[in-house]
């Protein structure tokens, strides 16, 4: 059983600090960010997108948990400008708790929540290069919508 809770401000102390790190690797993985630049752009991104940490207006910060242990996170925006759209940031489940069917639970308790909240629509990102979330993105009926594509040559 999957149980998703307000992240709090110490959750969100331990989170920041693994997504800005996490978030530079990707960019860098990706080829969008030189190695010497990620860490600062990353960090300016986070800041940008939530200046008041987990209390950040029209952004909600969820701790995954399987019953009192927390196993990941998962974190949807509700654009003002159009709320019937969310978007879902970040979305993790520790890499001990991957593979056991949290990833899917808690992905199927955003929906409920987005719902609740007058969302029909949830957009999200994933990198190319990860194959496993877009595998699980995609048994759970996310489609497609643009495909950025690049050769290093």
């Amino acid at each position: 059983m999957i149980t998703l809770k307000q992240m709090s401000g110490q959750e969100f102390q331990h989170y920041i600090s693994y997504a800005i790190e996490d978030y530079a690797k990707e960019k860098v993985d990706a080829g969008n960010w030189r190695e010497e630049e990620a860490m600062r752009l990353s960090k300016d991104s986070f800041e940008k997108l939530l200046p008041n940490d987990e209390r950040t207006e029209n952004h909600q910060l969820f701790s995954v948990f399987q019953h009192e242990i927390l196993v990941g996170m998962i974190w949807i925006s509700q654009p003002p400008t159009n709320p019937e759209e969310g978007f879902i940031y970040d979305f993790l489940i520790f890499e001990q708790f991957q593979g056991l069917g949290y990833g899917k639970s808690a992905m199927k308790e955003i929906e409920v929540i987005a719902k609740g909240l007058g969302m029909k629509k949830i957009g999200l990102h994933v990198f190319g290069h990860n194959k496993v979330a877009r595998g699980l993105y995609e048994k759970l009926g996310y489609e497609i919508t643009n495909i950025s594509m690049a050769k290093t040559i």
